[in-house]
Parts: structure tokens; sequence; C-alpha cells
């Protein structure tokens, strides 16, 4: 006789659950999770010596939020720190959305997206990117309906690489509702080189008060074991996601890290020019060798392998690089130097020359 299973939500069991890039062996390289290679920024370790562990943390992040709003220019009230970008997106779909409501979004981007709406119950909408791995804007415009409460909009996108352009944005915003909810999804923002790329900022966030900029520590702060990010925006869109969020979820740890990061930024725009440097020799290089590799303006490249991906993602590996299978293509994280010529080497020898 089968045992009785207890009812769990049929839509729930039907979510797909987040798949974490996979750890490498110690003497290959991990480049599956868009981690940053190099370690804390200085002062953060002596930072986290100050915390008090069987304390709880401050429950607004405070000090994180007083910190942000000076660089922004923007009031604290304003802002809402979060265990990650990530558990920020949840927030914002359970401030917005009932089960009838939809959360539209551009595919392929992050694959956190359609397991955090399927979660919750609501509808997914996926609009397809151009062919050259951006947002199809005027297609996502066109897909908003009554029922759209969110737009999420991934720039640069991942895992495919490209920015939105100030003129992309702003034509997209004057044809949606203002009723309409956009999280401007820039968790790779200190990455972006292309000037023509939008970014949040406060002048943004004036002209289009249904806008909210989220932002992480996880990728160029290279925080992401502490799992801290946060959202700007309108006041009373903060103190909704501060009503839905789970209390005391940002740890002492974590704001005490944010704020010594955020003292030394010249030491964090010396990393991002390296990382950066490296991207753009990857892709020369690859490009040089057939690939069809997209603008890339995050900590990452992208290569288009459609039926092949599990072959390049399998000769990468036996080649000492975990990358991330995704689909229709691999994600390739920029690593460690010596990664480099590495990953270079191993390409050559599986060129997917897809256009």
């Amino acid at each position: 006789m089968s045992e009785a299973r207890v009812r769990l939500r049929p839509d729930v069991e039907s979510v797909v659950p987040y798949r974490q890039g996979r750890i490498a062996a110690a003497d290959a390289f991990k480049l599956s999770s868009n981690e940053n290679p190099f370690p804390p920024l200085p002062g953060v370790a002596e930072a986290l010596r100050e915390v008090q562990f069987n304390r709880y943390p401050e429950g607004s992040a405070r000090a994180v939020r007083e910190r942000l709003a000076t660089i922004w220019q923007v009031t604290p009230e304003q802002i809402v720190v979060t265990p990650g970008s990530a558990a920020l997106l949840t927030y914002l779909m359970q401030a917005t959305c009932t089960a009838e409501d939809e959360v539209l979004y551009a595919w392929r981007s992050f694959e956190g997206y359609p397991q955090f709406v399927g979660a919750l119950g609501v509808r997914s909408v996926q609009v397809p990117n151009r062919p050259d791995g951006g947002h199809d804007l005027p297609a996502m415009a066109a897909a908003v309906t009554d029922r759209t409460r969110l737009v999420l909009l991934c720039t640069p996108n991942n895992p495919t690489g490209p920015t939105i352009t100030r003129d992309e944005f702003e034509a997209f915003m004057a044809a949606i509702p203002r009723t309409v909810l956009v999280g401007l999804d820039e968790a790779y923002a200190e990455f972006v080189t292309d000037p023509e790329a939008i970014r949040g900022d406060a002048a943004l966030l004036e002209r289009h008060p249904n806008l909210v900029v989220l932002r992480t520590f996880s990728k160029a702060y290279g925080l992401a074991g502490l799992r801290i990010g946060y959202g700007v925006g309108q006041e009373y869109v903060m103190d909704a996601i501060r009503a839905v969020a789970q209390p005391l979820a940002v740890t002492e740890p974590a704001q005490l890290a944010a704020i010594a990061s955020l003292d030394h930024e010249p030491a964090l725009l010396e990393r991002v020019a390296v990382i950066v440097e490296r991207r753009e020799r990857i892709r020369a290089g690859l490009l040089e060798q057939g690939w069809a590799v997209p603008e890339a303006q995050g900590n990452f490249v992208w290569l288009p392998t459609g039926e092949r991906t599990a072959e390049v993602a399998a000769h990468f590996e036996a080649a000492g690089l975990v990358v991330r299978s995704l689909g229709e293509g691999v994600r390739v994280s920029i690593g460690e130097a010596d990664s480099v010529e590495k990953l270079l080497r191993s390409a050559r020898e599986v060129v997917v020359p897809l256009s």
C-alpha cells in the first residue's frame, strides 16, 4: 500500500528549482557562477571582527541605507536592503502580483526569473530576445496587458551580455502604462563600459516613478557568500517591499562588509578594470576563432552553441574549465588570470560558428 502524500500546490510541484553553477575540482577553474575572482575589498575582514554573532542584525540595515542614500542622492527611505538582489526580485513579485497577474521579462535572461514567478503561482510572460541576445523592447512593450504588474529588464542581460541603451529604455517606458512597475536589474552595472547604456540613478528614478533599480554586492564587490543587495525607488514602493520581506534576513556580517566595501571605491574600480580587460581579451579571441559572441558587458561571455551545448560544456570541463550550460548556449564567467589562455585554447578546439 502506498503511503499517503501531503497536499502540495500543483503549480509548485512543476517549478524547476534554481540550479547553481557547478563546483570545480581543486585543479580546475570555476567559471560557472559569475563570481568575482578577487577576495573581498580592503577593510572587509577587519570589519567582520566587530560582529556580535549572538545578536540579531539591525533589521532595516539603516547604516547601509544611509551610506547608499548619500551615494545615490536619495533618502534612506527610498532604499531597501535585501539578502541579495534575487530576494528583492521575489519581494517585488509579492508586493505587486496576485495569482491572476503577469510578470513580463525577456528570455533568455536570468534563470531565477521563471522559478521565482512560478513559486508564487503568478503567470510568466517571456518575450524572446533579439538575434543579438539583447532585449526586444518593442515586443516587450506590445506584450504588456492589463494583467501585467511587473516588468523585469536585465541590463547587461545575464547570460547573453548586451545592455539596454538609454534611447531604448526611454522609448519602452513611454510605451507602457505608468501603473506597471519596472524592475531594472543591474546586477552587473559596474562592469558596463558602453557609453550608451542605461544606468540607474536618481535622475532616472525621478523621471520614472514606476521604476525600481536593483543592485547587488555579489558581483563587482565580491561578497557573493554574504548575500546582500538593494533596491532604490519610490518610498511607498519600498515600504511595500519592506512589508513582505523576511524580517532580519540581512545579516550583520553582510551589512558591515557592504559598508566597508563602499569605503574602498578606488580598489573596486581597479579590480573591475582588470576583469573588463580580461573580458575584452577573451571576447576578441573568441571572435577571431569564429565564435558568434554577442556584445559582452558583464563579467561573462555567452557562447551560442545550439544543439551542441552539452558537448561544448563537457569539452570545457574535461579541460579543467567548469562553465554554465543553459539550453541553447554556454555562459563563461571571467575568472582568474591563468584561466584566460586556457579558455581560449580549449574554445579553439570546439568552435561552434553560429550566426
